[in-house]
């Protein structure tokens, strides 16, 4: 009998492995192919921006396990939860992920919970999301399609959704994801406790490669943050959160959400204005919704007892269409003009006040007005005080050689290679990657990197900001020298990079650097 066991249990994990079943990988050795799916292959990657061959080749309902940890699986909803519509935008999106992504939602929610799965379509233009997708989702009843007659973008797309949403909760998900067991009744339970409450999964990946799920115990979740250049950024649970009620299992406060896989109440999401419809494209709504919700009242979580997979692209396969050249920027230049108050600067100085016309934002400001939202000063000291401001600094500006116009450069580029060194090029005074901030502690440091001398010996590189000091603390002295312990900064003799030596009375080992704290200059805008 034990043979017989282990017999079927070994079957079941080839099966596994060959069909992608329990998340498990399908991997393609591109050289095995034949020519023609070889180009299959390739095209696959083309089109979508991910492995379309090996997502081809399964299932659109393959089973996923419970991914929870035991805590989570244990943990008691209430009983008359309010249901959903769960949005999911598209762009030519490929056949298999995006009904991945449907039957996942379907196959893993409770049937009272799950009003309608609302399919928007951006403006496709494969034959294959026209009426072969009308057919197949009638055949699911609670799937309808909306079309937008020109392209949208995601933010426009997102709320035409919303208009045609009937639940008194509004889900948003990608189209490039898969819900597993038990996601939706953690994010519900929180929005029917506390209906100001946004909340987002714990995002698994999904691998672009092969489709192997990559699921993250609960005690390894992280929070959503920002830097200055208004890009999100993902950070290890804070101290002060770490030793919460319910810890590791209970939600978690986060100050930003990355905003692709969300539910919110739709009175709260009305009362805060909805998105920004004049965004373009996508970028930047997130951290809009983020700084709204907290300083207008609300609470931003993340569940992590909801696991939903995503496929993360390394780029996207699409051309956006836009108004404007930089969708990104136009967004957050909005974003900054509305919720910043003065700290809006900092972002502007370093587009070096070269905003553009972002449009006219007196209707966003009204919003905030008509809420009495708190100022961006109440979030950053409440909500996100581990946010280094560098008006907080001791130091700031270029770090220029005593030799000459040489200053030193962040290089965060080769991040997989744990090769980003600190290095100097000639200075060009226009701030960026040889703008650079000291801060009280002894850091030098930008936005979330700090200089540290941990990873290579003698040498000083760009790594994550730790807090911790060791490695990652530096002196500025009086003599213009950086130290770090008993060994100084020095320039190299051909003047392109820097390393930690022995101290000296050499030029090499002296540095010029505005000994003040940061500011701007508060141009109008």
């Amino acid at each position: 009998m034990e043979n017989c066991i282990e017999k079927s249990h070994s079957l079941s994990v080839l099966f596994s492995i060959k069909t992608g079943e329990g998340g498990a990988a399908y991997p393609v050795d591109r050289d095995l192919l034949s020519p023609s799916e070889q180009r299959k292959f390739d095209d696959g990657w083309t089109n979508n921006g991910f492995n379309q061959y090996a997502s081809d080749k399964i299932s659109v309902r393959r089973y996923l396990p419970d991914f929870r940890g035991e805590g989570c699986r244990t943990q008691q909803y209430q009983a008359n939860l309010p249901s959903t519509s769960v949005i999911i935008c598209f762009h030519n999106e490929d056949w298999g992920v995006l009904l991945r992504s449907v039957h996942s939602v379907i196959d893993n929610s409770p049937a009272e919970l799950l009003k309608e799965i609302i399919l928007v379509d951006d403006f496709s233009n494969r034959d294959y999301l026209k009426q072969p997708l009308e057919d197949y989702v009638k055949l699911l009843r609670i799937v309808r399609i909306v079309r937008c007659v020109e392209r949208q973008g995601l933010v426009r797309a997102r709320l035409l959704g919303v208009q045609a949403a009937t639940a008194e909760i509004i889900t948003f998900l990608d189209s490039h994801i898969e819900c597993t067991k038990g996601w939706l009744e953690p994010l519900l339970d929180r929005i029917y406790k506390n209906r100001k409450t946004v909340v987002s999964p714990l995002i698994e990946t999904i691998n672009d490669k092969d489709f192997q799920i990559h699921a993250s115990p609960e005690q390894n979740s992280q929070v959503g943050g920002f830097d200055w250049n208004m890009g999100f950024t993902w950070h290890p649970v804070f101290e002060k959160d770490k030793n919460r009620a319910g810890a590791p299992y209970s939600p978690l406060r986060t100050p930003t959400i990355a905003g692709g896989l969300l539910s919110i109440d739709r009175t709260f999401f009305a009362q805060l204005g909805y998105y920004d419809s004049q965004m373009e494209v996508w970028g930047g709504e997130n951290l809009e919704l983020s700084f709204k919700t907290w300083m207008c009242g609300g609470v931003l979580e993340i569940v992590v007892c909801s696991h939903i997979g995503h496929v993360f692209r390394s780029k996207s396969p699409y051309k956006w269409v836009s108004k404007v050249a930089n969708p990104v920027k136009f967004n957050s230049v909005r974003v900054a003009e509305v919720w910043l108050d003065d700290y809006k600067y900092i972002y502007y100085d370093r587009l070096n006040f070269d905003l553009g016309d972002f449009g006219d934002v007196s209707e966003r400001k009204a919003i905030r007005q008509k809420n009495k939202c708190f100022p961006f000063q109440w979030y950053l000291d409440n909500i996100y005080p581990e946010l280094f401001s560098p008006m907080a600094s001791v130091a700031s500006g270029d770090i220029e050689s005593a030799l000459g116009p040489y200053c030193i450069d962040a290089v965060i580029n080769d991040q997989k290679k744990n090769e980003n060194f600190v290095r100097a090029y000639p200075c060009h005074r226009n701030k960026g990657n040889q703008l650079w901030f000291l801060s009280k502690t002894g850091e030098i440091r930008r936005d979330d990197y700090c200089w540290d001398s941990g990873v290579t010996s003698n040498s000083v590189v760009m790594y994550n900001c730790h807090g911790l000091n060791g490695t990652q603390q530096f002196t500025y002295t009086s003599d213009d020298r950086i130290t770090h312990g008993n060994q100084c900064v020095e320039l190299t003799e051909d003047h392109n990079s820097v390393y930690l030596t022995t101290c000296t009375a050499s030029l090499n080992q002296r540095w010029k650097f505005n000994r003040k704290p940061y500011l701007v200059e508060k141009i109008s805008v």
